[in-house]
């Protein structure tokens, strides 16, 4: 066998199968992946203390519903732009939001964190939802804690730029 043959056989018994293997193996797995924007539905956003999670936000029916400093309940309709749902889809993505477990709870036995801010954030796709529980006494993983309350503060601040666009 001349050398010539040596390398066009090497190439087509390993190079050429690794490549296809490549090809295919991270054509799949981009596909595939479960948070595209293209297929984003909705948020639904909830917070306060405790179990009572009586303050909320749906992006899918605009309804935004909180008790303000007077403790009156106010319910308003608040539309998010296209371009607010990329950025807070986006920043999720940024900030590790797919990787987070479903609850980020803090220790229930202890009585200030049985009155500490709940969230419960979820962000629904046509395949696929993420939603996770966050509880803002959450002591045991300082990054994982700092990146939900990112989160929370994104979408807060969102919320009240387009209420104030509304205004």
């Amino acid at each position: 066998m001349s050398d010539r043959s040596k390398k066009i056989f090497l190439a087509f018994s390993i190079i050429v199968p690794f490549m296809l293997y490549c090809v295919y193996y991270y054509g799949m797995m981009i596909g595939n992946a479960p948070f595209k924007f293209s297929e984003f539905e909705s948020i639904d956003f909830k917070y306060g203390e405790g179990n009572n999670l009586n303050n909320n936000y749906n992006s899918k029916t605009g309804k935004y519903q909180y008790v303000n400093n007077h403790d009156l309940l106010v319910v308003k309709t608040v539309r998010l732009t296209q371009d607010d749902l990329l950025y807070l889809h986006r920043k999720a993505a940024e900030l590790g939001f797919w990787d987070f477990p479903k609850e980020i709870l803090g220790d229930s036995s202890r009585k200030e964190i049985k009155n500490s801010l709940h969230y419960y954030i979820a962000f629904h796709y046509k395949r696929k939802s993420k939603i996770v529980l966050f509880d803002t006494a959450y002591n045991d993983d300082p990054k994982l804690r700092d990146a939900a309350a990112q989160v929370v503060k994104e979408i807060q601040q969102r919320l009240a730029d387009a209420e104030d666009r509304s205004k």
